[in-house]
């Protein structure tokens, strides 16, 4: 028998069918609302005043300039260090008039299309760039031009493009009695401005060449280094301009673009003593495989010579010093790691007339410090920094006074700060008197001025407008406050500041940081799909930690496009999980042969951690976005994590690193090509696609082969899979999110993810 059923009350059955009702649901967001949302970022950025970004020192130290929010956009304002007295950096009107007339297209005086530029000469020019392209203005009758490198193009820095030529300039030797110039692809020497030449060199050949640009002449004349170059492979790529403006019909364009594998240039340095004309090849074995030589520098005793030496699959990196009396060779310092030399931290000064010391940054103890080396044995005197802490960047070496400026990341963490914010401090070349330069709980962005007596800490956090204090580089003294940033009109507009939440990784240790947007009008009773915006290339870390909410960059939308799409009735996040920049090596190291991992089991575990401390976080519909290296990501995380990943947009993703160049690839995932970069294909693995999947490319991306979507799309098509596609004609890697249709595409996804999370 059943036993008997228990009656409940009216009252405690409606408390009960209360208590098991679902959360409410999200409305859907009509056109309107996604069109305010579209135009979010246009409607909200001019509301700020005086949100600053980091100073150019002028060439005399005396001053210096940043940009900053006004009224209407953005305007150039140079201080007085010594009085900190305020002026227009130069006369906005009159650059954006000859810009105007230069670009070819309408620039607005508060609206520059630069953030940042360098001073030339006495400060009287200055130099920027705009994309890909270099500009170089004059401040005392306005004439800008474009600067063109008189250099020959080389693809990704390691193939050179024979179809342009080298630049043949003759170059004077110091002492200004003899120059040296290439002829038949050899290397001569003659006198200054003309005069029967001196063959130095008869083995060079189109196959085997000396390059012009490489020539390299010591203090006293008496000797140069150039390098003698075996070409690589030249490899194409093809892209069909389908509607290119102006005609009817479409447009071939091609691009130098060497992948992963290529065979690259092989510089073979060759010493001359241009007195006698004995030619000494310097021997490789110390080099055998190089990846890129830097340029021969001579240190200024003029005996002896040194170039930096990466090899092919970044795990040694070297200097090696060359005596310029025998052309014998030995390294000055080398650097191995298991897994990779971190390219793009590699810092290296040589100390002295014979640069006899060095100072050397290195991960060798598992996190980025500075070491003080003999160059004459290789070995290491004295440690510079130490601790759990990564130098981020040297500002500044001081020889004289045996001292370095940098800034690093880390070691305010024990206080409670965030591990990523930046401070700068001057330490002793022996490691003694470490001096901290930046107070304040925040992330600081450095100007040091030349003569190392001032610098401008402009400092902030994504919940802090940025604040400009002139300091003593000496021991961080404030000298007084240069900008202060006001958010109150943006505030008013609805503007909050994201959530910063941290939990454990996969380790069950490590912190793993990120940002949590919510929609303007959150509502802690409903439920809201949740979208994470990825971008987890190993080069750097992502997640914004200085105030600037606007705006795109290679990491993803900043806050107010995260904003923007939180308010369709979403919850919006970005994290850094282990594989990304600026920890310890080991977080690093994740990476390794291993970029289908984006860190993913670190990030599943921070979404839980967060859904777990807010029941509106409905981690059973997430979904991703993300461009460049964050497109391969969001693919992936549909193919190896479809079970907690719904739904993803993905930009012009790099998704199978053998299409992608050479460069970023062969760093992460080294070299020969083997099977990690299989591993990490999109195109081997879109049969394991699980969820709705977005791909969008522009047709002329010159950053990531194109081609690479294209090939995703076929293997998506042979395996039965679902997906869809938005092919933007012309549109370049930045895929319209900051140049072309930006609107366009910019709603395309966020009506995908309504109809993919929301299911409206």
């Amino acid at each position: 028998m059943f036993p008997a059923r228990r009656r409940l009350p009216l009252s405690g059955v409606l408390a009960g069918l209360f208590l098991l009702a679902p959360p409410a649901a999200v409305a859907a967001p009509t056109a309107e609302e996604i069109a305010r949302s579209v135009h979010l970022r246009a409607d909200w950025q001019y509301l700020t005043r005086e949100i600053a970004w980091p100073a150019t020192w002028k060439p005399d130290g005396k001053s210096f300039t940043y940009r900053k929010t006004v009224e209407g956009g953005f305007a150039f304002e140079t201080a007085d260090a010594a009085t900190l007295a305020k002026a227009p950096a130069f006369d906005h009107a009159r650059l954006a008039a000859a810009l105007t007339s230069v670009m070819g297209r309408p620039v607005r005086p508060l609206d520059l299309p630069f953030a940042e530029f360098r001073y030339e000469g006495a400060g009287d020019a200055i130099l920027f760039w705009t994309g890909e392209d270099g500009w170089r203005c004059t401040l005392v009758d306005y004439a800008c031009a474009p600067q063109e490198s008189r250099r020959r193009p080389r693809g990704f820095g390691v193939v050179r493009d024979l179809s342009v030529p080298a630049d043949n300039t003759p170059r004077v030797s110091p002492d200004g009695r003899r120059e040296a110039l290439v002829e038949d692809d050899n290397l001569i020497v003659r006198a200054k401005g003309g005069g029967e030449a001196v063959r130095l060199s008869t083995d060079g050949s189109p196959g085997d060449f000396y390059d012009p640009e490489t020539i390299s002449w010591s203090p006293d004349g008496r000797h140069l280094m150039i390098y003698r170059v075996r070409p690589g492979y030249a490899r194409e790529v093809l892209r069909v301009e389908a509607a290119p403006d102006g005609q009817i019909q479409p447009t071939l364009r091609r691009q130098l673009y060497p992948k992963p594998g290529d065979a690259v240039d092989i510089e073979q340095p060759v010493l001359f003593d241009v007195d006698t004309g004995r030619q000494t090849v310097v021997d490789n074995a110390l080099f055998p495989n190089p990846y890129e030589l830097s340029e021969p520098h001579w240190r200024p005793d003029g005996a002896s010579v040194s170039f930096g030496y990466v090899a092919r699959g970044f795990q040694s990196a070297k200097v090696i010093a060359v005596d310029a009396a025998t052309g014998k060779a030995h390294a000055a310092v080398s650097e191995t790691a298991r897994t990779f030399v971190y390219a793009d931290r590699r810092f290296a000064q040589e100390i002295g007339k014979s640069g006899e010391e060095m100072v050397w940054a290195s991960e060798r103890d598992g996190w980025n410090h500075l070491y003080l080396v003999d160059t004459r044995t290789g070995r290491v005197k004295n440690r510079i920094t130490t601790g759990d802490w990564v130098v981020r960047e040297v500002l500044k070496v001081d020889e004289a006074k045996r001292q370095i400026w940098f800034t690093a990341s880390g070691m305010e963490a024990a206080r409670g700060e965030d591990p990523y914010f930046r401070h700068a401090y001057r330490v002793d070349f022996d490691g003694r008197n470490l001096t901290p330069l930046t107070p304040g709980n925040g992330d600081h962005a450095v100007s040091l001025s030349p003569d190392a007596q001032f610098l401008v800490d402009t400092w902030s956090r994504v919940d802090m407008p940025t604040l400009g204090v002139l300091r003593r580089a000496s021991d961080g003294s404030e000298v007084g406050t240069v900008t202060r940033g006001d958010i109150s009109r943006l505030t008013a507009a609805g503007f909050g500041a994201p959530e910063v939440f941290k939990a454990k990784g996969r380790d069950g240790k490590t912190d793993i940081w990120g940002l949590v947007v919510r929609p303007r009008d959150y509502d802690p009773a409903k439920k809201y799909p949740v979208i994470e915006n990825i971008y987890a290339g190993p080069h750097d870390s992502f997640v914004p930690k200085q105030f600037w909410p606007f705006g795109y960059h290679s990491g993803g939308d900043k806050v107010i496009g995260m904003q923007a799409l939180a308010d369709l009735g979403f919850i919006v996040v970005q994290i850094d999980g282990m594989g990304t920049a600026n920890r310890s090596k080991a977080f690093h190291d994740v990476a390794w042969k291993n970029l289908q991992d984006s860190g993913f089991p670190d990030r599943i575990l921070w979404h839980k951690a967060m859904a777990a401390r807010d029941p509106a976080y409905d981690i059973g519909r997430v979904g991703i976005y993300g461009a460049s290296a964050g497109g391969q990501s969001t693919l992936n995380a549909l193919l190896f994590h479809g079970d907690f990943y719904k739904s993803g947009v993905a930009y012009a993703g790099c998704y199978d690193n053998r299409m992608d160049k050479i460069s970023w690839n062969e760093q992460w995932l080294g070299w020969p090509v083997d099977q990690s970069y299989a591993a990490a294909s999109g195109v081997d693995n879109a049969a394991k696609l699980k969820g709705d999947l977005f791909l969008i490319v522009g047709e002329q991306d010159s950053n990531v082969d194109p081609a690479s979507t294209m090939q995703v799309a076929d293997a998506l098509i042979k395996a039965d899979k679902d997906f869809d596609l938005l092919v933007v004609p012309g549109g370049e890697h930045s895929v319209g999110r900051s140049t072309g249709p930006i609107d366009y595409v910019t709603r395309r996804q966020f009506e995908f993810f309504v109809r993919t999370l929301q299911g409206k």
